[in-house]
């Protein structure tokens, strides 16, 4: 299932360009990451922080068949995911040390049993590696009432600050 990655990198329309985040890391961020925060339109903004697995030019996330995601999705494919990676308070300097990514691209539901399966064990690998065999038996036993989203990032920004010690 291995795709080729066809993210644009583009952070021409970041204000601060002294403050970009370098290709390489944004996708090790956007890779890594704890967890994300999917945004969706479709009648006013809402957002939402959500477990997630990348693959080349993939997001994927799980839900429940029924909610506000899916329904915001019906309306507006288009989403926005940022991912907020280490960051650092510097109160004595009015400050924060931080790196983070946004992508942007359609959401859709993920119809094709098998790929389904395949980015229910990508989520499971990141974040319950030692319980791969007991994560992917609880998976098929979810599968019927399990939503798997695909974002398919077209375009990827990041920006970070940080600072002389």
């Amino acid at each position: 299932m291995k795709r080729m990655t066809v993210i644009e990198y583009d952070n021409s329309p970041v204000r601060r360009q002294d403050r970009l985040l370098e290709g390489t890391r944004a996708l090790e961020l956007l890779h890594g990451g704890e967890y994300g925060f999917l945004a969706l339109g479709g009648g006013g903004g809402y957002g939402v922080p959500v477990n997630y697995a990348a693959e080349d030019d993939r997001i994927y996330i799980h839900c429940a068949p029924q909610g506000e995601k899916l329904r915001r999705i019906a309306r507006e494919a288009e989403a926005c995911f940022c991912v907020v990676g280490r960051t650092a308070p510097q109160p004595a300097r009015f400050t924060t040390e931080y790196e983070s990514i946004m992508a942007f691209g359609p959401v859709a539901v993920v119809t094709e049993d098998e790929e389904r399966r395949h980015a229910l064990a990508l989520i499971v690998g990141k974040y319950a590696p030692a319980h791969a065999e007991q994560g992917m038996e609880y998976a098929q036993r979810s599968f019927a009432r399990t939503v798997v989203l695909r974002l398919d990032v077209r375009r990827m920004t990041g920006k970070c600050k940080k600072l002389d010690r």
